[in-house]
């Protein structure tokens, strides 16, 4: 937490606004929009709700299909599921570890020829860092189809200039308990079509009718933020531009630190800013150490990491979807075996720091 928080938890308390209702909601919509550069925003309890509300909205129903980062976490690509449609991942390229162009081009090039269109293509912004859109959107202009920038990772960073989650005709954020800002659990949805964003404001709310009795003539969710987790919201929003400053002195000691070592971070393209939200490893092929060892070896000395996200067409819930690689092999798959993912609190000191790195070296 920065401090700030309870200034506006208070506020919430005071006026006795503590459902999905009231001030906080109203401003932390505005203030991140006006952060983002996106003209409004609908706070939500979480990304994944968002994902699933944009999904309906492109009318995305039984059988059809949608598009998706195959490196990503499942909550990108649950919802496609909760409307009953099919998955269909797009593997990532080497320059940014996002979706490969390549590899969306070959899907759009099957969906064409077997009239399996998506109804709509889902890029993942990843461990903090831009896709580049400007390969991608045009493919999808090309065939008419709408983009949902799951940007959940990466509130904060840039491609070209323009902060992500603006690239999208909607772009998503999460504020889950690990992510750069938190409002303990919650997501929002932005866009520059003020219409997208008051229907699903609409569904968003159980689809009340505006009657004096409680009317609905379409299925709703109960998915609005509450006024006390968008208090805390605002107050870590404050913060945001800092601990962007913060992470990215972590991710310069890592790569500093590391530079002798058979491995190398997940490269940042020169067009792009990170929020630097992970830094992330990956082994070279002739490493004999491998990402087990490396995770099993800090998790001994009490610190924990992760590996990187396990490709969604690996996981069993998935594994009769279609999948498009880059190469011949997913790379994905590649970032996956050889991948880590150490720790990077915007608070990591450096003695703690130190020691993980020195714990690494100790391996080679």
């Amino acid at each position: 937490m920065s401090g700030n928080e309870m200034k506006y938890i208070q506020e919430a308390f005071d006026t006795n606004w503590i459902a999905p209702l009231g001030r906080n909601v109203d401003k932390f919509e505005e203030e991140l929009c006006e952060y983002v550069g996106v003209e409004h925003g609908l706070a939500l309890s979480s990304g994944t709700a968002a994902i699933h509300l944009a999904l309906k909205y492109f009318g995305v129903g039984p059988g059809d299909y949608v598009f998706c980062s195959d490196l990503t976490f499942a909550g990108s690509c649950n919802p496609i599921l909760y409307q009953y449609a099919n998955p269909v991942f797009i593997d990532s390229e080497p320059e940014s570890w996002n979706m490969s162009p390549i590899a969306l081009e070959k899907a759009f090039e099957w969906a064409k020829k077997e009239n399996k269109m998506p109804k709509a293509v889902i890029i993942v912004d990843l461990y903090g860092q831009s896709a580049d859109y400007d390969s991608l959107l045009p493919i999808c202009e090309r065939y008419g189809v709408p983009v949902i920038e799951d940007a959940a990772e990466a509130l904060g960073a840039t491609y070209k200039g323009k902060k992500c989650g603006s690239f999208g005709h909607v772009g998503i954020f999460s504020f889950n308990g690990n992510k750069i800002i938190t409002t303990s659990g919650g997501g929002m949805i932005v866009s520059n079509d003020e219409e997208a964003i008051k229907k699903m404001r609409f569904w968003a709310t159980q689809s009340r009718e505006p009657a004096k009795h409680y009317e609905h003539k379409e299925v709703g969710y109960n998915y609005r933020m509450s006024n006390i987790c968008a208090g805390i919201g605002r107050g870590q929003l404050e913060v945001l531009d800092e601990r962007i400053l913060a992470k990215k002195e972590v991710r310069d000691r890592y790569d500093k630190g590391f530079e002798s070592l058979p491995l190398s971070l997940m490269p940042i393209p020169a067009v792009s800013a990170s929020n630097y939200w992970l830094t992330v490893i990956i082994l070279n092929n002739n490493s004999s150490t491998t990402a087990a060892d490396i995770i099993g070896n800090l998790e001994s000395n009490n610190i924990e990491s992760r590996p990187i996200w396990k490709p969604m067409s690996l996981q069993p819930i998935f594994n009769e979807c279609i999948s498009f690689t880059h190469c011949e092999k997913s790379f994905g798959n590649e970032l996956f075996i050889n991948g880590v993912c150490l720790p990077s609190g915007s608070e990591l000191t450096l003695e703690v720091q130190e020691s993980i790195i020195n714990n690494i070296k100790g391996l080679f």
